[in-house]
């Protein structure tokens, strides 16, 4: 049983799946969402993670099994592809009951954030369009935080570009390590179409521009933190490409874009908590 457990939760995707909830809860303690709303915000924004982590396991079984993912839950026999089908089925559907009590305007807003979720698992991770589920979702995320406050004030623009151009800037960092095992296997999203140095510069220029936007779409003049953004992220970023290619050149995974891109996530989330007027 403990083996099947366990094995469902890594079918889950936890690393990204805690870190998008943990960020949620930041967002919404820092626009003034009463703890109550900060738990329905963050269980909401959960259950979307844990639909779309499972969704995309089961989907992906076969070409996992004919790629030899041993590293993956099903593949290697810890939990079969029906629970984990069952699973991910149970999250979508709690989704819009757990947001229910904020409201149907962030209901809704979520509800279409998982619906666009889903599509990147199939059909558009495989196309030319694998990049526009993470534009939809990421910056549907924050308006469903702004709209769960009370009354459903109107997010604002600024707050949705910087979303979407972080989640985009995610998807071109996070296919990095896997490109050359995902185009065995037949996937050829945008990333993979672009190949690594196209995918590395649209990263790097997607998050600097979420800085960017979050330093200067705020009403007033930028902060001294955000400046020190700004500066930190320009840091960052190039030290993380010059890391990947180093991993590379030695015939290891390219795992420093990713963590650069985390870093930077980090960065942007602590600047939008602790400067700029949301609502």
């Amino acid at each position: 049983m403990s083996c099947r457990v366990s094995g469902l939760l890594r079918a889950s995707h936890p690393e990204p799946a805690v870190a998008v909830t943990a960020v949620t809860a930041l967002l919404a303690w820092g626009i003034g969402h009463t703890p109550i709303g900060i738990v329905l915000v963050s269980l909401t924004v959960a259950a979307t993670q844990l639909a779309v982590g499972w969704t995309n396991d089961w989907l992906d079984t076969g070409r996992d099994e004919r790629a030899g993912r041993d590293d993956k839950p099903i593949p290697a026999g810890t939990v079969s592809r029906r629970a984990v089908g069952l699973a991910g089925l149970a999250a979508a559907v709690a989704t819009p009951l757990l947001a229910a009590p904020t409201g149907w305007p962030a209901a809704g807003c979520i509800t279409a954030a998982l619906g666009s979720a889903l599509l990147y698992n199939w059909p558009l991770k495989a196309t030319a369009a694998s990049v526009l589920p993470y534009l939809v979702s990421f910056g549907a995320l924050p308006a469903f935080v702004v709209l769960a406050l009370p009354g459903s004030p109107a997010p604002p623009g600024w707050l949705v570009a910087a979303g979407a151009l972080l989640g985009a800037g995610g998807h071109f960092a996070n296919v990095l390590p896997d490109l050359a095992a995902d185009a065995r296997t037949g996937v050829r999203g945008l990333p993979h179409r672009m190949g690594a140095a196209g995918s590395q510069f649209a990263a790097a220029a997607l998050l600097f521009a979420t800085t960017l936007v979050l330093v200067f779409g705020p009403p007033g003049p930028p902060s001294w933190a955000g400046l020190a953004a700004i500066a930190g992220t320009a840091a960052v970023l190039p030290a993380g490409w010059y890391a990947a290619r180093q991993a590379r050149r030695h015939g290891r995974r390219p795992v420093a874009v990713f963590r650069a891109v985390m870093l930077v996530a980090v960065i942007d989330v602590a600047l939008l908590v602790t400067g700029g007027r949301v609502v």
